[in-house]
């Protein structure tokens, strides 16, 4: 059924029914009969029968424009329409849609239709009389207001309303607001309509977004209001033509009246003959309880001879019968409009279940995929460790990267599965955010050296160090972002910048930018980066730019990614964040990639309670830009971790407390990635220009300079200055004289120094800058604290053998290659391990007193998952620790330990979505990614155990 059948049906059976209730009334004898039962029935016949066209319309509208996007209904459909089932609508002077718009959505609203909202009171001041009489262009705009409610859609008869404001008139005003409060049809007052000159009123409905509940409050439908539906009904021909159809030998004369307000009635339709006939008064039901109404019915003549009574009997017979077929063909449409609902409704419910169904089966069917491709990687990285030929070492090393990009790829797939089944969720720990970015930068170094981008991070200095939130999503946008860059950007560089919200927004941080965008990183133009974040400012009430800002408890961080690569062409820039979408057809094929890592990163930027958007130039860059909200530590929250990351990150800097280094670099913005490192590390710097202005600095300084950084541009430059340079140097300080470093950016740096009078040849530190890699490389080359990294593979290999030599460990996984992995991996380091496959078994081997140090559980296990084992395994141990501890058991039979308690980490594919929360709940202590990683290995276990005496530290 279309929403014009129904307006059609609706409005016929009105007329149906006042056609009724005027034959009621009057009688051959002049006497008006007011048969009040059968007048009640009809009233709420045309009660219940408005309700459903109200909510049969508003089902319609809601799917077939709402819903849609494009609409399935415009203006042409809808004016044809309408015109051609007019003849369903004898006594209206046409129907129109008017939709509810916000102030913050008008001006896209505007754009999207090609015209502006006008004033109902301008086109009041200027009534159309024709079509051609109209200009909508001369019509004022609407003033400004917290909403408006346009007309849209109309029939052609009054095709002049559209882009009218039906809030910006006081009657229209009224009628709307009540209509979407009350949640029934209500009235206007009479007015002249705008063609005719003649009274009308009109009818109006709300349309609401969802199902409401009988007793919703107003301010509940207010909020789901979508739009209004409203009929125009002209009085005067209304009540003609109803006179035409009790045309008899007596004239009768009739008066309406709108008796709202009961000492001033409003006369809708008076008839202009004198009569002293008897007059009648009864009362007119339109549905709308605010607004009441009267008829004044009389005949112009005499009354009729009583044998005129005989046909009115007949004539009431007829009548009733009519009655009842109306009550059965209403009864019966009714019924129809209400199977059509459910229909709708069991239509929608199976294409919703399918839907979670496919995104269930996609993320049950990826997380399976992972199992035997952690098996493979692990059997790799396994076979690399034996002694393989050149070419061998070439096969295997490809086998594993193509192997963690699958791993890669299931993990994005997976990643959109969540996200459309509704179940994708943030963790909330403390992490390092300046440390996490050095972990994206650890990522990409090695692919921007081989292409000779510049790659760097900034982050302000009044972004706190630790914060609370999810890191791994957090890195995971970033690491979009930045690989989508590597991937696009051949030339110049790419450049990373954390700032609070405010300092961009509102302080003088914006300046600074704004300066700074003359010399970029790598001097090449750059897309402006404001335009990236202007293009989602939020709009409040009054139309200013609203972002919230960081406080005490939360912090609002906006993160810009800045790239001098090809850009986005500007007829694809729109369709940039659509799931599994390409820039063009060729993008694919030449830089690979699903084209899913922008749509995850808008949900995740979402679920942070954040925003994102782009600018882009084509052959000039991009720069995307996206806030994130996180919570700040407090002082009583998880104290002991926070405390712990802040530890870690200023150990380094101990060992460079009150050194001074010099930077020689010519771009503003590159040396201020320089001077962030330095400082991180505790090191005083002040920056130079050039190598004269170096020497100049260094004559004139009084203070110790320890180090020098030099970037490579500047070195390879100026190579006469280069020998000078140095022999001066020992000439100012020829007792101390300090390091010399070249900051390098690609690989093929040859990093030659000169070497002139004994003076060592420079250093080279490569690009990108992080602190771990800076601290390292100045400890070797200063002769200050552990003289090298440890976090290197080796360190934490070495550390480990440390570690775990002698330990007894058991492995629990049901997955033979996957135990083999595990179990291979940790007899590398010189544990003892045993294997079982089975949860239950698990239960037998910890069963106090045992030998074992520790135990690494699967989690994924038939019968007993590995979350269930630890339960058990723990109520097993707090069960005896108790006997033990209230002497009911003496420890002599537990290996003389008064506390049971081992180490049990969990072993999972998952290496996005950390389950620690969840492995924290059950008795877990910690968790580690299949295939294990040395130094992800080395931090957990290295909680638990301790080198022991006898061992050579």
């Amino acid at each position: 059924m279309s929403l014009f059948h129904v307006i059609g049906f609706g409005w016929n059976l009105v007329l149906t029914l006042c056609y009724w209730f005027v034959s009621l009334v009057f009688s051959m004898n002049g006497e008006v009969m007011t048969t009040k039962s059968l007048l009640g029935d009809g009233e709420q016949i045309m009660m219940k029968l408005l309700e459903v066209i109200a909510e049969a319309m508003s089902i319609l509208i809601s799917t077939f424009h709402h819903s849609r996007n494009p609409s399935a209904i415009d203006q042409c459909t809808f004016a044809r329409y309408t015109e051609r089932t007019a003849f369903e609508r004898p006594l209206t002077s046409g129907v129109a849609y008017a939709v509810r718009v916000l102030h913050s959505e008008r001006k896209e609203f505007e754009k999207q239709h090609g015209w502006s909202i006008k004033r109902m009171d301008t086109l009041e001041q200027t009534p159309v009389h024709k079509d051609n009489e109209y200009d909508r262009d001369g019509l004022e705009p609407s003033p400004v207001q917290v909403e408006y409610a346009p007309v849209i859609f109309a029939q052609d008869t009054i095709a002049h309303v559209i882009s009218v404001d039906m809030l910006s008139g006081k009657e229209d005003r009224e009628n709307v607001l009540r209509a979407r409060e009350s949640g029934k049809g209500v009235l206007t007052a009479p007015f002249k309509l705008l063609k005719t000159n003649r009274l009308g009123v009109i009818k109006t409905f709300a349309v609401y977004k969802t199902d409401l509940p009988s007793n919703a409050t107003p301010n509940e439908r207010i909020q789901a209001t979508d739009g209004y539906l409203g009929g125009v009904l002209d009085i005067e021909s209304l009540v003609e033509k109803l006179l035409q159809q009790l045309a008899s030998k007596q004239t009768i004369l009739v008066n309406v009246y709108d008796t709202t307000n009961i000492s001033h009635p409003i006369s809708m339709y008076v008839s202009n003959v004198s009569s002293d006939g008897v007059e009648r008064v009864s009362s007119l039901n339109f549905g709308d309880p605010f607004r009441r109404h009267e008829m004044r019915c009389r005949f112009k003549q005499k009354p009729p001879w009583p044998w005129l009574a005989i046909t009115t009997s007949t004539g009431i017979l007829i009548i009733a019968l009519l009655i009842g077929q109306i009550f059965h063909a209403t009864i019966n449409r009714i019924a129809k409009v209400e199977r059509d609902y459910d229909e709708m409704m069991m239509l929608k419910k199976r294409a919703e279940d399918a839907d979670v169904a496919k995104s269930q089966f996609l993320a049950t069917v990826s997380h399976e995929i992972r199992t035997p491709m952690n098996g493979v990687l692990g059997m790799l990285h396994m076979l690399m460790d034996t002694n393989l030929d050149v070419t061998q070492q070439d096969y295997v090393s490809t086998a594993q990267a193509s192997g963690k990009a699958l791993v890669s790829l299931i993990n994005e797939v997976l990643d959109q599965a969540k996200i459309e089944s509704g179940k994708l969720e943030l963790e909330a720990v403390c992490f390092d955010v300046r440390a996490t970015l050095d972990e994206v930068l650890s990522l990409f170094s090695g692919k921007s050296q081989e292409k000779g981008v510049e790659l760097a991070v900034y982050i302000s200095d009044k972004v706190p160090n630790v914060l609370i939130g999810d890191p791994g999503r957090f890195r995971q946008i970033i690491t979009n972002l930045v690989g989508n860059s590597i991937k696009f950007t051949e030339k110049g560089h790419i450049f990373v910048t954390v700032h609070l919200v405010e300092e961009v927004i509102e302080s003088d941080e914006e300046i600074k930018i704004e300066s700074l965008l003359k010399s970029t990183l790598s001097g090449l133009p750059v897309a402006d980066k404001r335009q990236s974040w202007r293009s989602f400012v939020c709009f409040n009430q009054e139309g200013s730019t609203s972002f919230p800002s960081s406080s005490l408890d939360q912090i609002n961080l906006m993160v810009s990614v800045e790239d001098t690569g090809v850009g986005i062409p500007l007829d694809a820039q729109s369709r940039i964040f659509t799931p599994f979408m390409q820039v063009g057809p060729s993008i694919a094929r030449i830089h690979g990639g699903t084209g899913i890592g922008l749509s995850i990163s808008k949900c995740l930027v979402q679920l942070m309670k954040g925003e994102i958007g782009f600018v882009s130039l084509p052959k000039i860059g991009s720069t995307f830009t996206f806030t994130a909200i996180f919570t700040n530590v407090c002082n009583n929250w998880n104290e002991k971790k926070s405390q712990q990351i802040s530890n870690q990150s200023n150990s380094v800097s101990l060992d460079f407390h009150g050194m001074r280094a010099l930077i020689v670099d010519p771009r503003t913005v590159r040396a201020r990635v320089a001077q962030y490192y330095m400082k991180r590390l505790g090191v005083h710097t002040e920056v130079v220009s050039d190598l004269n202005h170096g020497l100049s600095y260094l004559r004139t300084d009084n203070g110790i300079t320890n180090m020098i950084l030099i970037e490579q541009e500047v070195w390879d430059t100026d190579l006469g200055k280069s020998s000078p340079f140095v022999k001066n140097l020992r000439k100012i300080n020829a007792s101390v004289s300090p390091k010399l470093f070249i900051l390098a950016n690609s690989i093929n740096s040859s990093g030659a120094g000169v070497s002139a009078n004994g003076f060592p040849t420079p250093f080279v530190i490569m690009k990108p800058l992080r602190a771990s890699m800076l601290a390292a490389s100045l400890q070797r080359a200063m002769g200050v604290g552990n003289k090298g990294n440890s976090t290197n593979g080796e360190l934490s290999g070495l550390s480990l053998s440390k570690l775990l030599q002698g330990r007894k460990i058991l492995i629990v996984d049901d997955n033979n290659v996957n135990l083999r992995v595990a179990a291979a991996a940790l007899k590398k380091y010189g544990a003892d391990v045993v294997c079982t496959d089975s949860g239950k078994k698990a239960l037998t081997f910890l069963q106090p007193p045992h030998q074992f140090d520790a135990c690494f559980m699967d989690i994924q296990m038939p019968e007993m998952d590995g979350f269930e084992a630890t339960k058990r395994i723990r109520e097993m141990e707090s069960n005896i620790n108790s006997c033990i501890q209230f002497g009911q058991l003496g420890p002599e039979a537990y290996g003389n330990v008064s506390s049971w308690k081992v180490p049990i980490l969990a072993m999972t594919a998952d290496v996005i979505q950390a389950t620690n929360e969840e492995c924290q709940k059950c008795g877990m202590d910690g968790y580690v990614s299949k295939p294990f990683e040395a130094e992800q290995l080395y931090q957990e276990v290295s909680r638990f155990f301790h080198i022991k005496p006898n061992q050579n530290t």
